[in-house]
């Protein structure tokens, strides 16, 4: 992913609310659905996960509390 929206929430929000609301500021700001999310490994200590279409990766480029969201073309 080269662009994206990056998210900020430090709530005591379950994660999966949280990305939820940074899939949904994506949309309105983009017209269109992401299907990644990077978070800080802390917040994602079970591994990669889905939450609907988007998948939820750890990346320690990004900072606790943060969320990447974006769309990631498919390798090939």
């Amino acid at each position: 992913m080269q662009s994206g929206l990056l998210w900020h929430d430090s709530s005591a929000n379950a994660l999966s609310l949280k990305i939820g609301r940074a899939i949904e500021r994506y949309r309105e700001r983009f017209g269109a659905a992401p299907n990644v999310c990077y978070v800080h490994p802390q917040q994602l200590p079970e591994g990669e996960q889905r939450i609907g279409e988007v998948a939820v990766r750890a990346s320690e480029r990004v900072l606790l509390h943060h969320f990447w969201v974006g769309q990631e073309q498919p390798q090939g």
